[in-house]
């Protein structure tokens, strides 16, 4: 448990400042980060060691997002905003339907181009900081991005 505790006291800051670029919301970034590191220790044996440590929280601190941004999303009434704010109901569904054409291809990415893409979308992370999560060069991160964006444009064209 004391070793635990160092690994918590060594990623805390790293895991939370990625929660926080996804988010932009301190008291979500504190409950995913924590929630992080509970899964985290109960998950300690399965680490293989394959990435760092800091890549492996940060990918359960990504997911653990994505699950609460799933979960946000099905207890809010859709649409309202749109349709209260005197926004055009038709332009919203559009909207709605392009974003999940785009979502739809992000989901049939190979790795690491799925993984970049969104670090860099959703998280709004530099370059710099996706090399550094894969070890890799910024221009490595640069040149999978948009690697990434040419492959969902061209899925987007099969799909039509």
């Amino acid at each position: 448990m004391a070793d635990f505790e160092q690994i918590y006291d060594q990623y805390f800051r790293d895991v939370y400042q990625f929660v926080y670029s996804l988010s932009r919301n301190e008291t979500l970034s504190e409950e995913v980060t924590q929630e992080t590191f509970f899964k985290a220790l109960k998950s300690i044996d399965s680490f293989k060691g394959n990435c760092k440590l800091s890549v492996w929280l940060c990918q359960i601190a990504k997911n653990t997002y994505f699950t609460h941004l799933d979960k946000q999303k099905r207890y809010a009434p859709e649409d309202e905003g749109t349709v209260a704010s005197g926004g055009n109901p038709e332009e919203a569904l559009l909207k709605r339907d392009e974003t999940m054409r785009i979502h739809r291809a992000l989901h049939r990415l190979k790795e690491p181009y799925k993984e970049v893409f969104t670090l860099r979308v959703f998280g709004e992370l530099s370059f710099a900081q996706i090399g550094g999560l894969f070890e890799k060069s910024e221009g490595w991160a640069r040149v999978t991005f948009y690697r990434a964006k040419q492959k969902i444009q061209e899925l987007l064209k099969e799909e039509g």
